[in-house]
């Protein structure tokens, strides 16, 4: 039986999952710490199945994929995609940052797998904006081709932080005096998070005893502490001000999605926030903006299933 696979490789653990008639099946995970180099633990994958002859994968990877040679960042695994899949005994091998395979998830998410924040409804066939707040902010645009979807590189969560209010005002001067530049993954992330509740803490005169983003995100929504309440919801203003400005960026009228490991805790708590308000205050462009609809991606393995969209679009035989 010939089969395709994907994987999701971070600097801890690597994913792997089978394509079972459109779905993941067999989903397993791995310590990288375990195996000297990742064509290791893919044969081991594949020994587990004998059954199974694998003939295609795409490997979504933590780290920039510019050449054939693939350096992992957080962790030693280094290795060439040429000689990966004739060690592997591939028809085809894609291998693309872990950032594009969530981007090239939200084209077949289904509305279980999604929360849509406010009004809004996605135009198809039209471009799509993505960013995730996590350990940083990645951030991607996808536009449709010929081919199929096309995402765009760049790095926008390194833009400078763009402060609206008072309180943005007060991280702004916070994170310039601290690091002499202020970009928006430093707001916008879980280091982000900590950032925001010391400059808040800093412009009430409180003492900021917190050091851990879990820690602030857990006392906000147990209501336990003031200063982590006004934390998270002005997080969530932030996040609808940069997710407004990738929608003015592109025009992406088909939606603007947020994954990342953090905004999915806490999406009641974004819902009820001034996340939307911000999101459409663009001034003369609040018209334009306020029927683009905004989701937070609620699947918790979108990575493979991104990896398996892109292979699907771009594996030929």
């Amino acid at each position: 039986m010939s089969v395709n696979f994907v994987a999701d490789v971070g600097g801890t653990n690597i994913r792997l999952a089978q394509i079972d008639d459109g779905k993941l099946s067999h989903i397993k995970k791995y310590l990288c710490s375990d195996y000297a180099t990742i064509d290791l633990v893919i044969k081991e994958y594949f020994a587990e199945f004998p059954e199974v002859h694998f003939t295609a994968g795409c490997l979504g990877v933590a780290c920039p994929v510019t050449s054939d040679t693939i350096s992992m960042t957080n962790n030693s695994w280094q290795f060439s995609i040429n000689q990966l899949q004739t060690d592997l005994g591939l028809n085809w091998l894609g291998v693309i940052n872990d950032f594009t395979a969530v981007a090239y998830a939200v084209t077949v998410l289904t509305d279980e797998q999604k929360v849509q924040i406010g009004p809004g409804q996605p135009i198809e066939g039209e471009n799509i904006a993505v960013f995730g707040p996590g350990t940083g902010l990645g951030v991607k645009h996808l536009t449709p081709s010929n081919d199929g979807w096309l995402a765009l590189d760049g790095e926008g969560g390194h833009v400078d932080f763009a402060a609206v209010d008072e309180v943005d005002l007060a991280i702004l001067q916070f994170l310039t005096k601290k690091f002499g530049h202020a970009s928006a993954e430093e707001v916008l992330s879980g280091r982000g998070l900590v950032h925001i509740y010391q400059a808040i803490a800093e412009q009430r005169g409180e003492d900021a005893s917190l050091t851990e983003a879990a820690d602030i995100t857990e006392s906000a929504l147990n209501g336990n502490c003031d200063l982590c309440v006004a934390t998270l919801a002005q997080f969530s203003k932030v996040l609808g001000s940069f997710a407004g400005n990738l929608a003015l960026n592109l025009g992406t009228r088909g939606g603007v999605y947020i994954g990342g490991g953090i905004a999915p805790r806490f999406t009641d708590f974004i819902r009820e926030s001034d996340f939307r308000n911000r999101f459409e205050a663009k001034g003369r462009f609040r018209d334009y903006v306020a029927g683009i609809p905004t989701f937070i991606i609620t699947e918790p393995d979108h990575g493979l299933i991104g990896a398996m969209a892109y292979l699907n679009q771009n594996c030929k035989g």
